[in-house]
């Protein structure tokens, strides 16, 4: 019975919730993390979101059952090594979409605007466009893949009506888009069969030169977004900047795992690293005392 627990968590991924950190952002903007209903809003939102998020990964896996079978690393999910079967896949969503429900009255109960149900559809419509037919469009795959990490961020201000600095969706973006060109360059360097068509598009020189590129342009807006009157008015000082180095340095231990014997996905990346866990808890605790 324990052994189904965990393949059904493993199905459901619930390790790539910590994407869904991302929603807490907003928080940090003016007193919003000072107000126990804004805690509360944020964590009754990255809840749902998580569930929803299950359901799209449940239903790539359903699609793309055949080809993870054929893959070294994807073979061993629990649909495409067999231990979980698709009829348990669909009751799993089943119960992910009561979940969702039961979930959502506590968002009406608070009256969350309801543009931030609006995001959450579009989130679910373009990724399931994504598993059945965009994922095998060149750039446009990788695009669908940064707007997740936007729309959690989006989804996060909304929810608590917060004002967030355009430089941190800046940040956000191109974070996302330099993530992105590492997934892909890493899966052309590590897939020994072609399991994903979208990779004859792309070559390593290409993925290389525009992950660097996106990563200067992280550092760059995010060094923007320290010193963005909406964030130093808050403060009343400009000790954010200092935090510039911590994130260039989480940066490039990202970079040092991405060129080495990985396959490029940032949850695992950033689960499996110590040294890059400890930088972030770091960048963290540095935040919360400036803010606090």
């Amino acid at each position: 019975m324990l052994t189904k627990i965990k393949n059904y968590l493993k199905l459901i991924r619930v390790t790539h919730y910590v994407k869904n950190i991302l929603i807490f952002l907003p928080l940090f903007f003016g007193d919003f993390y000072k107000d126990i209903n804004n805690i509360f809003i944020c964590i009754i939102g990255f809840i749902l979101f998580s569930l929803i998020a299950s359901i799209v990964y449940v239903i790539n896996d359903i699609c793309d059952i055949e080809k993870d079978r054929k893959h070294e690393i994807k073979k061993h999910r629990p649909l495409a090594s067999g231990v979980v079967s698709k009829k348990e896949a669909y009751v799993i969503i089943v119960f992910l979409v009561i979940a969702i429900l039961l979930t959502s009255l506590f968002m009406y109960n608070i009256k969350v605007s309801y543009l931030s149900f609006i995001l959450i559809a579009t989130y679910v419509i373009i990724n399931i466009l994504y598993s059945k037919w965009l994922k095998n469009v060149p750039l446009v795959d990788i695009v669908i893949l940064v707007s997740g990490f936007l729309i959690r961020v989006f989804y996060g201000a909304i929810i608590i009506d917060a004002d967030v600095s355009n430089w941190l969706y800046l940040t956000v973006m191109s974070a996302s888009f330099y993530m992105g060109f590492g997934k892909r360059r890493n899966e052309i360097i590590k897939s020994k069969c072609n399991t994903r068509k979208v990779l004859k598009y792309y070559n390593k020189e290409f993925l290389d030169r525009n992950m660097y590129v996106c990563l200067t342009l992280t550092i760059v807006f995010y060094a923007m977004w320290t010193v963005d009157p909406k964030v130093t008015d808050i403060l009343h000082y400009n000790w954010l900047i200092w935090t510039v180095p911590i994130i260039m340095l989480i940066l490039f231990q990202y970079s040092l795992i991405v060129e080495k014997d990985s396959y490029g996905d940032p949850v695992d990346i950033i689960l499996h690293s110590k040294s890059l866990l400890l930088l972030v808890l770091f960048y963290i605790i540095c935040i919360f005392v400036i803010f606090l």
